[in-house]
C-alpha cells in the first residue's frame, strides 16, 4: 500500500506520521497519481499547524500539501485528456499531496511539458503560475514600470524579482535595515522540492520551467 504524511493532530512537524493509507479507485473527474515530486510551501506549515487559512483542511487525520509532479496511473468516469502513463503536474488544492500517491481532479491538472526536470518543476510550479498572472494579467508590465516587490528574499520574491527584467522594468525590495536594491538582472530562484524517500537540494535554474508553466497553462486555456 501507498504512505503518506498523515497529521493525527494539528501541530509541529513532530506530529507527522509516515504511514499506510488506503486511495482507492477514481471518481467521476477524477485521476489517480503516483507522485514524482511534491512541493514545499510556507501555506502548509498554516494547515498543519491549524493556523486559520482560506483552504479547507478539514479535521485530522488529514494529509496536506498541495503541490507536486507525478503519473497517472488509472482514470476515472467521464475524464477526457487524461491517460494512464501522463506526466503532469498540479498547484491547488484539494489538499493531499504530501503522499506516495493519491486522487486529484482533473480540472486544475496539468500536463507536464517534455524535458522539464518534474524535481524542479514540483518546486516552481505555483510560484511561476502565481508570477505570471501578476506581471501579466493583473498588470501587464511595461518597459519603464517600477515594480514593488515585499518578502523578496522569500521563495515567491526569489521567482518575482527577476521576472520584470525580462521585460526591461526595473524592481524594487525594501528591506528594514538596507536601503532598497534595484534588480535589472536575472538571479536564480530557490526551490524545495521533496519525494516520499528524500529531500533535494535547491534548484539553481527554474526559468525553463517557469516557462513551461505559462505554455502548460494556455494550452489548457485553450484546451477549456
Amino acid at each position: 500500500m501507498p504512505k503518506a504524511a498523515v497529521i493525527h493532530e494539528k501541530g509541529g512537524p513532530e506530529n507527522f506520521r509516515f504511514e499506510e493509507i488506503s486511495v482507492g479507485d477514481p471518481g467521476p473527474g477524477e485521476v489517480r497519481l503516483r507522485h514524482t515530486a511534491i512541493g514545499v510551501n510556507y501555506a502548509d506549515t498554516y494547515h498543519r499547524g491549524g493556523v486559520p487559512h482560506p483552504w479547507p483542511v478539514g479535521d485530522p487525520p488529514v494529509v496536506v500539501g498541495f503541490e507536486a509532479t507525478g503519473e497517472v496511473m488509472s482514470v476515472g468516469p467521464r475524464v477526457e485528456g487524461f491517460r494512464a502513463g501522463d506526466k503532469v503536474v498540479y498547484g491547488l488544492p484539494p489538499l493531499g499531496a504530501y503522499a506516495e500517491e493519491r486522487l486529484y481532479p482533473t480540472d486544475t491538472l496539468l500536463h507536464m511539458p517534455d524535458g522539464i526536470d518534474p524535481v524542479g518543476l514540483a518546486g516552481i510550479f505555483m510560484k511561476g503560475v502565481t508570477a505570471y498572472y501578476l506581471l501579466h494579467k493583473t498588470y501587464a508590465v511595461r518597459p519603464g514600470d517600477w515594480v514593488l516587490v515585499h518578502a523578496a528574499a522569500g521563495g515567491m520574491g526569489h521567482v518575482l524579482v527577476p521576472g520584470p527584467s525580462t521585460s526591461a522594468p526595473t524592481s524594487s525590495a525594501p528591506s528594514g535595515r538596507r536601503p532598497r536594491r534595484k534588480s535589472r538582472a536575472a538571479s536564480a530562484a530557490t526551490t524545495l522540492s521533496t519525494t516520499p524517500a528524500a529531500i533535494s537540494p535547491p534548484s539553481a535554474a527554474p526559468s525553463a520551467a517557469a516557462k513551461a508553466c505559462t505554455s502548460s497553462m494556455r494550452r489548457s486555456a485553450r484546451r477549456r
